[in-house]
């Protein structure tokens, strides 16, 4: 069984968070190895892993999956996902989501209230994201951009709590872990070029932040007309709101970090396990 990690040119082994997982493919008797995206591939499987440089070359990477013939997660899901305005579809759908508008070039939105976020639409490692009060420099953000946007209401309360990110495999709960807050004033600063710097630590989620990403997952599913078991793996990021409940902030199904450094190694067993079935079926 052979199966490949699809990277970017620039991470072309990643960025190590996958590194025990490889040893334990290995372990386990598949031939894992690493390939930017772009290539042709020949493989049992393509697992899409730090594919980060896609948001501007998006419809060449879509290409790209589409000439792939056992793609994780699966072409219509990395089409629906790749756009963030996703969340609105599933707010519609009754799920707690963060409130977001999208903002398509050369509007001019109304924006929220105290502090809100702006960020591209399609986008990967928190680039292009800004968090604002002046409405003159949001304006000047988006217009930079030049491209689809969403506009969001801060959520104070990332300052104090940051974020939880739980991760699931065929559809199971795996592991969580908690991102501290990224977006000072103004535009998020990467060092890579890729992905602003996260800290990350292992946490246990809430019964309600579990049961809402229950309910994301399911509502996902039936948008695509899929079954949970068909995502390899998804990311679920979850903010407290004003109320203290949970609201989704992201339903990462494309090429999320999988926080399998801050976990135990259990959780790259599971994965492994989970890559092999999807590869042999």
């Amino acid at each position: 069984m052979k199966v490949v990690l699809a990277s970017c040119a620039a991470l072309p082994e990643g960025d190590g968070d996958e590194d025990g997982l490889v040893e334990v493919l290995l372990r386990d008797g598949v031939d894992v190895v690493w390939q930017p995206w772009g290539e042709a591939v020949d493989a049992d499987l393509v697992v899409l892993r730090t594919t980060w440089d896609y948001p501007e070359r998006l419809d060449e990477f879509l290409a790209w999956c589409e000439s792939v013939p056992a793609l994780v997660n699966p072409l219509p899901v990395v089409r629906w996902n790749t756009d963030k305005s996703y969340l609105v579809e599933l707010a519609a759908r009754g799920v707690a989501v963060v409130p977001t508008a999208v903002v398509e070039p050369g509007e001019n939105p109304d924006f929220p209230g105290g502090e809100f976020v702006v960020k591209p639409a399609i986008g990967a490692g928190s680039r292009g994201a800004g968090r604002f009060t002046d409405h003159a420099e949001a304006r000047a953000h988006l217009e930079a951009l030049g491209v689809r946007a969403l506009v969001q209401p801060y959520q104070s309360s990332v300052d104090a709590h940051g974020e939880t990110a739980m991760v699931f495999f065929e559809g199971e709960y795996s592991h969580s872990f908690h991102k501290g807050p990224m977006l000072a004033q103004g535009l998020a600063e990467s060092e890579s070029g890729l992905y602003v710097e996260e800290k990350l630590r292992g946490i246990e989620p809430t019964e309600r932040q579990i049961e809402l990403a229950d309910q994301a997952l399911d509502v996902a599913a039936e948008l695509l007309s899929l079954s949970r078991k068909d995502f390899l793996y998804a990311r679920v990021d979850v903010v407290e709101g004003e109320n203290g409940e949970p609201l989704l902030l992201e339903l990462e199904l494309t090429e999320p970090s999988l926080g399998l450094k801050h976990t135990s190694e259990d959780a790259a067993s599971r994965l492994s396990a989970a890559i092999r079935r999807t590869a042999s079926r």
